[in-house]
């Protein structure tokens, strides 16, 4: 099951070389199935957290917490939280496990609640903002939550709201402190607003946290706003919202297949990558924070989300619509060429936003938004891009495991790159970017020890799988190791990461192999 990574000149793709300095291995140990007849029926695996003082996983489910053995993969407990609503994240620190809980009417305050890991015994409980979505520990022990605030349909025409807000938990004093957005109420260009007519407080929806390693800061994601908030954790403040801008699809390294009927008689036609006149909300999910240089930086995963409330009610608002449409109309002077792009072979069936690209509000579309950029990225302390992967990730998976790529999701939002978890290996920094959209378990890594030219190292491809929600990479007893919850298929894996080989020999065997530039053969598991 050991998997070693060799160097590979992909020109045509674009992207950079592996070079032997940066190769690593990686090896599965374990893969453990949630539900009936190992833990509890309907128990799913979604955030895994390690417990570094039991040696143990702490696995959210929609039932719960499975803790497992992080060296067999063994069920040792289940601890139920059904009684407060649906479990969305879980966090561990110091012997400590926080929880991060909704509420069974989601615009209801939501819960925290935390748990002693060697008794298992229930320590406290706080109220937070509304649906709380994720949960982080900082270097002081605060927790902190993002609390979604996602609007609840109840007819067609009439929608309960709540508010996105981030709530900082000081354990030591038993207070919590929740911000809002409502300051950027009366601000534009910030972030998107999804529903018309509303406003930040209202339509923001905090998706993720990451916590500078010195604890003074925090960057938060607001996915369906294509935006990022900074906090300052020694005031309690968010200091400042930033906009990511727009992806060019039109541009080389940044070409994307579109459809998933371009092939002869509206067939699939699988790694259709393209240049086209679109253009992509990055819309990140989870976020992790590094240092370099002194400075922190961000990587991103850029899923993309949209807006539906017709999937709970029909009739309810449903930001989405296909370019194909014919509701969706394109400005002719922009789009001379409207009726080809329309056609299902080219634009016709990308899933994109009516609540973008009308830039002069005269009912048509001067530029074709679509959710997610497809990549990862790499953000300053300021909220700057200074990398972004492209259009790699799909691009080499097609590559090296055409079979894995799901056309099925090309005019929606490709591999859709969720999860992301780092690990220092050394003095370099290693990013995992899991894809919640290929048709088995992959997980891209990358070297982002300089966050300006962040390099490929491999994929690993894990066949009992499918869907990486949550990823934790840590180091225990001298060991690092990758934890990785599955959404879809339900199922937790433990693989083990390390350096290989020493960079001298590397070069010596590369040197007398002559084979420089070509890819090593690779056997799929």
């Amino acid at each position: 099951m050991v998997r070693k990574i060799t160097a590979a000149a992909i020109a045509a793709l674009f992207v950079p070389v592996v070079h032997a300095a940066d190769a690593v291995s990686w090896e599965k140990l374990w893969t453990f199935t949630h539900g009936a007849g190992t833990s509890v029926a309907g128990q799913t695996s979604e955030i895994v957290a390690f417990d570094s003082l039991n040696n143990e996983l702490w696995v959210a489910g929609l039932k719960g917490i499975d803790i497992l053995s992080a060296s067999t993969g063994s069920f040792v407990q289940h601890i139920d939280t059904t009684a407060w609503g649906e479990l969305n994240s879980v966090a561990v620190r110091n012997g400590v496990a926080a929880f991060a809980i909704a509420a069974p009417v989601k615009t209801a305050a939501g819960t925290v609640l935390t748990f002693d890991t060697t008794s298992r015994s229930m320590l406290n409980s706080y109220s937070v903002g509304a649906l709380p979505d994720m949960v982080t520990f900082t270097p002081d022990g605060r927790i902190m939550t993002a609390n979604e605030g996602e609007p609840l349909p109840l007819t067609a025409s009439t929608t309960q709201e709540a508010r996105g807000s981030i709530s900082i938990i000081d354990t030591t004093r038993d207070t919590v402190t929740t911000l809002g957005f409502s300051a950027y109420d009366s601000s534009s260009g910030l972030g998107r607003i999804v529903t018309p007519g509303s406003k930040p407080s209202l339509d923001w929806e905090p998706e993720y946290i990451a916590v500078a390693k010195d604890g003074k800061s925090a960057m938060v994601t607001l996915q369906e706003a294509n935006a990022v908030a900074m906090i300052d954790l020694t005031t309690n403040s968010i200091t400042s919202v930033k906009s990511l801008g727009l992806k060019d699809f039109s541009l080389p390294q940044n070409a994307i297949d579109t459809s998933d009927r371009d092939g002869p008689g509206n067939t699939a036609l699988t790694g259709n990558y393209r240049t086209v006149p679109v253009k992509g909300m990055y819309m990140p999910d989870a976020i992790a924070a590094y240092s370099s240089g002194g400075k922190t930086y961000y990587v991103t995963a850029n899923e993309g989300d949209s807006r539906n409330l017709d999937d709970a009610i029909p009739g309810a608002f449903n930001e989405e619509i296909r370019v194909g449409s014919g509701s969706y109309v394109l400005d002719p002077t922009v789009f001379p060429n409207a009726a080809d792009l329309k056609k299902n072979a080219n634009l016709g069936r990308l899933t994109v936003t009516t609540s973008g690209g009308d830039l002069d509000g005269d009912g048509d579309y001067d530029e074709i938004h679509t959710f997610g950029g497809r990549s990862f990225s790499i953000l300053d302390e300021n909220g700057n891009m200074v990398f972004d992967s492209g259009n790699q990730l799909e691009a080499l998976l097609l590559a090296q495991f055409p079979a894995l790529i799901d056309d099925g999701r090309s005019d929606n939002k490709g591999v859709e790159p969720e999860g992301v978890t780092l690990l220092e290996v050394g003095d370099r920094t290693l990013a995992f970017i899991g894809f919640e959209r290929s048709l088995q378990s992959v997980i891209a890594i990358y070297d982002v020890t300089d966050p300006t030219a962040a390099t490929f190292l491999d994929f690993i491809v894990d066949a009992d799988s499918l869907s990486p929600e949550g990823l934790s990479a840590f180091e225990y007893d001298g060991k690092l190791f990758l934890a990785v919850a599955n959404e879809v298929s339900g199922t937790t894996s433990m693989f083990s990461i390390s350096a290989v080989p020493e960079p001298e020999t590397y070069a010596m065997l590369l040197a007398g192999l002559g084979m420089i530039g070509l890819a090593a053969k690779r056997r799929m598991r």
